[in-house]
């Protein structure tokens, strides 16, 4: 990772991981929760591919980038679709269909940003080989004799 960048996006994936974990798990256990999944299985499984995807974006391996968000917009863009349609169609929002849109939303732009994040990294401007030879040789540095006068002498 080598920029703060690299680090809130990372942070970011595990915040959203943690988030879905939570909501996984009150799904299980039976409790109502502010979101639920579409599908727990479904849900798990998405789970266990963005944890690798985790970790593997903190190696900067594209290829997870791209995992992560063919992942997240098979499942929660499906899932942002089926909660945006009956707005749009006239129907009650509802708060919860509302929320679960948001969440959806959050995940999709989060997806979006993980690859745009890893794409920055072959993009950026190679370094300025032009003055690297003078500035990286020793030869060329200045070496003093043992009669110099190494006096740091300072005028007015």
């Amino acid at each position: 990772m080598k920029t703060a960048a690299n680090y809130m996006v990372v942070m970011f994936m595990i915040m959203f991981w943690l988030f879905r974990v939570v909501v996984a798990y009150m799904a299980g256990i039976g409790k109502s929760f502010m979101v639920a999944p579409i599908n727990q299985v479904v849900e798990i499984v998405i789970l266990f591919i963005s944890l690798i995807c985790i970790a593997l974006v903190i190696k900067r391996k594209l290829f997870a980038g791209i995992i992560y968000l063919v992942a997240n917009f098979g499942y929660y863009g499906v899932y942002l679709y089926n909660n945006v349609m009956p707005i749009i169609q006239g129907n009650q929002l509802t708060v919860t269909n509302g929320l679960n849109a948001f969440i959806s939303l959050v995940a999709v732009i989060l997806s979006i940003v993980v690859v745009m994040d890893l794409l920055s990294d072959k993009t950026k401007k190679p370094a300025d080989k032009s003055t690297e030879w003078f500035y990286a040789n020793k030869d060329l540095d200045r070496n003093l004799d043992d009669r110099a006068d190494k006096n740091q002498y300072k005028t007015l």
